[in-house]
């Protein structure tokens, strides 16, 4: 019983609750604001584009090579910005993607290449194998306290490692069944929509949804916010972290498997910067290095800034550097709006 009289258990959840009421609305109104300014500045890239080369830029052909091209990395995104929001990072995206390709790819084809059953082997070796790695990750930052950054960094050379032993060192060719690259790969709801860009929107709205309307997106803003308020209050942060941090290897093994069915290939070499272009769409999108604030829309919106530069340079035909050198910009301008918010939050 609690001095009050309150029995424990009914005490912690009713401090947890506390807890998640005062943060939730500030923290919603931060991240709402950060989004909108980002949200507008794709606005302007896009017009700017679209007044530049209408008819090339703004045809459904064109943009649906935009969505595609950025949906697996979305998908990765959207599991960053939970770990970032932690006030935590994972570098092992990358590595961990190309090792899950290489499992399934191994995998499928060592049964045969073909049936809804190889298919359905090959999704569960690449979301397994990158959920390991991810719990792995999880594990040795919750409970040995060590740096996200050097955890991450280290099972980066493991994952990528471990890939080119499996592999030997080539692209894992002649694994994909023909019905998965028919209709995942390159495949079109009513002829139009790629199912590729399904699956991403299905995972970012679900990924919304757990983080805006859900206990465990709650916990997550809370731990990003003060991981010592929030053991206070009762949450277990050791173990929503291992959470937190298994969801980014799961879905980066995803995203693997969804590359495999679209270039039929693992893609070793492919994958050396996806880790910090998952971060830098997510700190554009305005979720803060420091933990605590972000949205999921922010990061669409940070995940399309760097695509639809990179698209409408080539239309234009732009060098393709300067792609590179406008993305940089950006995500420094974004970090240093956040800063500036921290500091005002901080003299308040």
């Amino acid at each position: 019983m609690g001095r009050d009289g309150t029995p424990v258990g009914q005490a912690e959840q009713a401090s947890v609750a506390g807890e998640e009421q005062e943060i939730r609305p500030r923290l919603w109104r931060l991240a709402a604001a950060t989004s909108t300014w980002i949200f507008l500045v794709l606005v302007v890239i896009i017009a700017v584009f679209s007044i530049m080369n209408f008819e090339a830029f703004a045809s459904v052909f064109n943009l649906r090579n935009i969505m595609i091209d950025a949906s697996s990395l979305l998908i990765v995104a959207v599991a960053m910005t939970f770990v970032i929001i932690t006030a935590g990072i994972d570098l092992s995206v990358g590595s961990v993607l190309v090792f899950s390709q290489v499992v399934a790819a191994l995998l499928m084809r060592a049964m045969g290449a073909e049936g809804l059953g190889v298919i359905l082997a090959g999704l569960a070796a690449a979301t397994v194998s990158g959920l390991a790695w991810g719990v792995l990750n999880g594990v040795l930052i919750a409970k040995t306290r060590m740096p996200a950054l050097i955890v991450t960094l280290g099972t980066l050379g493991m994952a990528q490692g471990a890939a080119l032993l499996l592999s030997g060192g080539i692209n894992v060719r002649r694994a994909v069944p023909a019905e998965l690259v028919t209709t995942v790969g390159i495949g079109r709801l009513f002829g139009e929509i790629p199912y590729l860009v399904l699956i991403a929107t299905g995972i970012t709205i679900l990924g919304g949804i757990l983080l805006h309307l859900t206990r465990f997106g709650r916990h997550t803003y809370a731990i990003g916010s003060n991981p010592e308020a929030a053991r206070r209050a009762g949450i277990n942060v050791s173990r929503h972290l291992i959470k937190v941090y298994a969801m980014s290897g799961f879905l980066a093994g995803v995203a693997g498997y969804l590359l495999l069915a679209r270039f039929t290939t693992t893609t070793i070499e492919g994958h050396g910067t996806t880790n910090l272009q998952a971060i830098a769409a997510v700190v554009i999108g305005g979720t803060s290095l420091f933990g605590g604030i972000g949205t999921v829309f922010g990061t669409v919106v940070g995940v399309f800034i760097p695509a639809i530069l990179r698209n409408g340079f080539i239309i234009l035909g732009v060098e393709p550097f300067w792609q590179q050198v406008a993305v940089g910009a950006v995500l420094i301008l974004a970090v240093y709006v956040d800063q500036l918010k921290r500091r005002a939050r901080e003299r308040a």
